[in-house]
């Protein structure tokens, strides 16, 4: 049967839809139950500008991204490959250290945004119980990828069919009821707020960690059916969807609530459709649909971690220990427990902030690489089977972007990225020193 084709079920490897499905499990998390408000909070009526903005430069680094992974279709590390196979083994450990964590951190995350909510919605008391539900979640999502990458990716499938269907029942009911009131169309007026241009802008910051996560499909190209070209297609699909939602979320809440009854840090979706006497039901369905988000963002994220740290150890940057890989479920083991052990302490860092300054920082640095990694790569004439159209002005365009959200940054996770770069830098050339590596000398100028 056609359906059947599509998820991959009658014949080897994944489907483009479940591919897809994938992508949008990493990238609807948490975020668009929480960063929708942050940024309405931020921006004003203007959100809406950040959600557009920050879409076009995910679906620019999306293209990016689906060009190199056709290029090296083998390859499993998602930017770090392109990143170690354009300038080698220096930029290539910084960015895939820092790649790494910013997945295997953001496990910790997700999966404590799914204790707080399972916590709440059970009235569980006591400030421990989200920490314990964390745990057992990545237990359990650690246990579903040993089963293997087509078992959990058809789990993560599951997943998300059932919260795009509660989101869209959100934004359904959130556009009737404007309509109704005649409110629908109020926030047209693009209101901004006390912050002006730095309100949107920290905004945009804001929503940009909320497409993140598309990366994951590159993990896995191997598995795809139909290869690096549909892998590219579901990189692409997984960011144009995500987009599509967000800019209807962000306008749903808006035509409910004037953005300046929005707080930062509020349960957005939850404040709004209540301030509009919402049936009970549509509440709980959200805080159902916001377990579901991070419950897969959280599979999807263990699964590219595991399979990027296993290609920097094959790489030969990391430890043999982490390249333990069982061939027949396509599962990198050690990859598995090594990133939910790095999930399950970082619940008891003690500082979130620390551990989103790493994701956050991360991402970004990652996603600038990958623009370098592409332009090399053209310049030697070497192009995928999937192309980024308008070559080079979009990827510059994309490179300018993200220097902006990098330097717009709080200052603290700016300040603690740098150290980063830094700290990764003295390492690499430590780990040189001392198995007698002879430094590569460049002219650049003659």
């Amino acid at each position: 049967m056609p359906w059947r084709k599509a998820l991959g079920q009658d014949s080897p490897g994944i489907g483009i839809v479940v591919a897809t499905a994938v992508g949008l499990g990493a990238i609807i998390g948490a975020g668009i139950f929480t960063l929708s408000g942050t940024a309405i909070a931020l921006a004003g009526d203007w959100a809406l500008f950040a959600f557009v903005l920050v879409g076009l430069v995910a679906v620019v680094v999306a293209l990016e991204v689906g060009e190199l992974c056709s290029l090296f279709p083998n390859l499993s590390g998602a930017t770090y490959s392109y990143v170690y196979e354009a300038f080698g083994s220096e930029l290539g450990f910084i960015t895939g250290v820092f790649l790494y964590f910013s997945f295997a951190s953001s496990i910790s995350v997700v999966a404590l945004g799914f204790g707080s909510y399972f916590a709440d919605l059970l009235s569980l008391p006591g400030a421990s119980y989200p920490t314990y539900v964390a745990i057992l979640l990545i237990a359990v999502l650690a246990c579903v990828n040993m089963l293997g990458i087509r078992k959990a990716a058809r789990a993560d499938f599951g997943l998300v069919v059932v919260k795009v269907a509660i989101l869209l029942a959100v934004v359904a009911f959130a556009l009737l009821t404007a309509a109704r009131s005649g409110s629908a169309t109020d926030f047209l007026a693009l209101e901004p707020s006390s912050e002006g241009v730095a309100g949107i802008f920290g905004a945009s910051v804001a929503v940009f960690f909320a497409y993140s996560g598309f990366q994951t499909i590159s993990t896995f190209v191997q598995s795809v059916r139909g290869g690096a070209s549909a892998a590219a297609k579901a990189i692409l699909s997984s960011v144009a969807i995500s987009m599509v939602l967000y800019i209807l979320v962000a306008i749903s809440l808006l035509a409910l609530v004037p953005w300046n009854m929005f707080s930062i840090g509020a349960d957005p979706l939850a404040f709004a459709l209540s301030s509009s006497h919402a049936p009970g039901y549509l509440l709980t369905a959200v805080d159902i649909g916001a377990l579901i988000a991070t419950a897969s963002a959280s599979l999807a994220l263990l699964l590219s971690s595991s399979r990027i740290v296993r290609q920097i150890s094959l790489d030969g940057l990391l430890p043999k220990i982490m390249r333990s890989y069982d061939g027949r479920r396509d599962v990198a083991r050690n990859g598995v427990l090594i990133s939910a052990g790095v999930g399950i302490a970082m619940l008891y860092s003690g500082n979130i902030f620390v551990i989103a300054a790493i994701s956050n920082f991360g991402l970004l640095f990652s996603y600038l690489m990958a623009s370098f990694a592409l332009i090399h790569f053209r310049r030697l004439g070497k192009k995928g089977s999937f192309q980024v159209p308008f070559f080079p002005y979009l990827p510059v365009a994309a490179m300018i972007t993200i220097l902006a959200f990098m330097v717009g940054m709080p200052q603290e996770a700016l300040v603690f990225g740098v150290v980063m770069v830094l700290a990764l830098i003295i390492i690499y050339y430590a780990l040189g020193e001392y198995e007698e590596k002879e430094p590569v000398k460049i002219r650049f100028f003659e």
